[in-house]
């Protein structure tokens, strides 16, 4: 038993000798890790302590000969003095106060102290360099500033060497021009004579202004040519071919008070006086976007001219070709209105062919009243422009085409009636000569006997022909029932005719055929009765059965002649 208890109170030991030692090492471990952070904020604070203010505010006393920079540089010691004297000991004692705390194991309040140390060494530190900053800016400026001016010098001499190569294209505003290289030279001198002063904190504004009015001088060399060009040459031309185009043209019976000439070129002679007084202060304002719109304003100006001598040709070609059309139809309906009557008389026209002449002539009417007024317009006012004046003769002619398929319409009816009345007349001849000859056939022929129905045909279309004569004979004439009665005419007539040939034909062909088959009466046995047959419906009038019955008695007897005769008849066709 005390055996056990003392090998229990051995690893007790054993074990908390452990824990105490790895605590220890554990605190230890940190105290060092936060000792190294001291050192590096003692060295941070170390290195503000020599930083290169002292050696470059030594250069600005070197040259202090004027107020403004001795101000500058009292401002600048006092800040240093209050970085050497007052921050950085701050730092020290804010570092040795850390110390303390971390020597009594005050681990919380020692990592609080050095993140205050860290923003209060931040603070100091962006306070050293933003006063060395203005320090070394200034004590350097004497470099910097010579490299500037000596840039702003040869832009300078390129832009006086191209002045000088093309002097006579600044016109009137040589001596100007000429004057503001005189004031960036003694800009020059200004900048020369203020760093012999050590006058360095004026210099920034006086460089400023030189690159300002450099920026200034190439507008100006740049874009004076080209408004004396345009102010000198290119529109007192223009002002004055437009004037005289202008003249012209009004003269000529123009009407162009729609373009407002005269005053817009009084007004473009303003705006030239304008810009000629801006450039002689060298003042461009977007002067040249004014120019061109200017020049822009000729040439939309010329385009208006010829647009107006083109409508001006195409107005009179389209009023002549309206003119000549209008009257042309005016003739035509006065002529038919002094005719109506007698048109009525001969022939019987439709209500509606009354009412379109009538809305011909109202039509027409107003076309009249239109072109008048138009005329007007164009002979005693004249104010309305060519192109304004081409669209009302447009809508004129349209209206006018359009009355004018109207009276085409109408003439056709009329055309139409004339025309049917000669053809009925002329087919009615013909008709009858058709009716002759189907007459003179069957007397020619001198058939045994002709079938009731022929004559009741014949009837038929000689009283369809006395029925053309009797509508030819009325006043006035219904062209339609004249056309039925031509139409039902002739095609009785043609009927006619075709039965006269077919019943001319049967016969023709059954007679010859009864006297060719004649010679074989007494050879074939039956035939005699057969023949006597055929003759007697020949006699009869029933000329194509008889042709049937003997060409069939002839197929049996004589093919070769059955086929001949059949062939023959079959071509009578």
């Amino acid at each position: 038993m005390d055996n056990l208890t003392l090998i229990m109170l051995t690893l007790f030991l054993i074990c908390s000798g452990l824990i105490i030692g790895i605590l220890n090492f554990i605190q230890n471990k940190k105290n060092k890790r936060i000792k190294r952070t001291l050192e590096k904020l003692e060295i941070e604070k170390n290195k503000l302590a020599t930083s290169p203010i002292v050696p470059e505010l030594a250069k600005v006393e070197s040259f202090l000969n004027n107020d403004k920079l001795k101000t500058l540089y009292d401002g600048w010691s006092k800040r240093l003095k209050d970085i050497k004297e007052t921050q950085i000991p701050k730092l020290s004692d804010m570092i040795l106060d850390a110390e303390y705390t971390l020597s009594q194991m005050d681990y919380k309040s020692t990592m609080y102290k050095i993140a205050k140390l860290e923003m209060e060494l931040y603070k100091v530190r962006t306070n050293s360099d933003f006063l060395f900053g203005e320090i070394k800016d200034l004590t350097s400026s004497e470099e910097r500033n010579r490299t500037t001016i000596t840039g702003y010098k040869a832009r300078y001499r390129t832009l006086y060497q191209k002045f000088e190569e093309t002097k006579q294209e600044f016109g009137q505003f040589q001596t100007v021009v000429g004057n503001e290289f005189d004031v960036v030279s003694k800009k020059f001198e200004e900048f020369e004579r203020m760093m012999d002063n050590n006058e360095y904190t004026e210099v920034g504004s006086l460089l400023a202004e030189i690159d300002e009015l450099l920026e200034h001088l190439a507008v100006v060399v740049e874009e004076v040519p080209s408004i004396v060009l345009m102010v000198e040459n290119i529109l007192p031309k223009n002002i004055k071919q437009v004037e005289e185009t202008y003249k012209q043209m009004v003269s000529d019976g123009y009407p162009l008070d729609y373009l407002n000439v005269e005053y817009n070129l009084n007004e473009i002679n303003s705006k030239i006086d304008e810009i000629v007084e801006r450039t002689k202060k060298l003042d461009m304002n977007k002067s040249l976007s004014e120019l061109k719109i200017l020049t822009e304003y000729f040439e939309n100006a010329f385009k208006e001219f010829e647009k107006e001598k083109v409508d001006r040709k195409s107005y009179e070609e389209t009023l002549l070709a309206y003119s000549t059309k209008l009257n042309k139809m005016n003739e035509i309906v006065d002529d038919i209105y002094n005719q109506i009557d007698d048109v009525k008389n001969i022939y019987n026209l439709k209500d509606t062919d009354l009412k379109l002449l009538n809305e011909i002539r109202s039509e027409l009417n107003d076309a009249n009243s239109n072109y008048k007024v138009l005329q007007d317009h164009t002979n005693f006012n004249n104010t309305f422009a060519y192109s304004k004046l081409i669209k009302e003769i447009e809508g004129l002619s349209n209206n006018l085409s359009h009355i004018e398929g109207k009276l085409d319409q109408l003439l056709n009816v009329f055309g139409s009636m004339h025309d049917d009345e000669i053809r009925a007349r002329q087919q009615l001849e013909e008709i009858k000569t058709v009716l002759k000859e189907s007459k003179l056939q069957i007397r020619e022929y001198r058939l045994p006997i002709i079938p009731d129905s022929y004559y009741v045909e014949l009837n038929e279309a000689s009283s369809a022909i006395r029925e053309i004569v009797k509508e030819l004979d009325k006043k006035p004439i219904t062209i339609e029932v004249l056309n039925t009665r031509v139409d039902t005419a002739r095609d009785l007539v043609l009927k006619l005719y075709t039965k006269t040939r077919n019943l001319m034909r049967n016969a023709f062909f059954a007679e010859n055929a009864i006297i060719y088959s004649n010679r074989y009466r007494s050879s074939y046995e039956g035939l005699n009765e057969q023949l006597n047959l055929s003759e007697k419906l020949f006699s009869k009038g029933e000329y194509k059965k008889s042709f049937e019955l003997t060409i069939n008695i002839l197929r049996k007897i004589n093919i070769e002649v059955y086929n001949k005769i059949l062939n023959l008849y079959t071509n009578e066709k």
